[in-house]
């Protein structure tokens, strides 16, 4: 996989999340530590709307360093993050408080990853 692949996918894991209930600004740097997915990226949430972008994020609140086989599965609700801190499977820079709420981000997409599942199931029982 390479890293634009691998950026696409992720991008597609992250968008849609309803991040309107988070009023401050979070701007996170992901670095991706490997041979052909490796890159930096960025996941900002300002004014309500969540952006994810290919670019190095130099005002960051923190950076999340790790491979990309442990933030896909963070992303897909499969591995908590603060248990792949803490396992040192993701190492966090920056504001830790600020990087926390990542989770929230990660969380709001499961619930609207269920909302719609709900409604395709409705849809197809009828």
């Amino acid at each position: 996989m390479t890293y634009a692949d691998f950026f696409y996918d992720i991008k597609g894991r992250f968008m849609g999340a309803d991040v309107s209930d988070i009023h401050e600004h979070l701007a996170f740097e992901f670095n991706i530590e490997d041979e052909e997915a490796g890159g930096a990226f960025y996941v900002e949430v300002k004014d309500g709307e969540l952006y994810v972008e290919p670019y190095e994020y130099y005002d960051r609140d923190a950076k999340f360093i790790c491979a990309p086989d442990v933030l896909l599965k963070i992303a897909e609700g499969e591995m908590d993050p603060v248990w792949a801190f803490t396992t040192q499977k993701l190492r966090v820079e920056g504001n830790i408080d600020k990087a926390l709420r990542l989770k929230e981000i990660i969380e709001a997409k499961q619930r609207e990853m269920k909302k719609a599942a709900k409604k395709e199931e409705k849809k197809a029982s009828k």
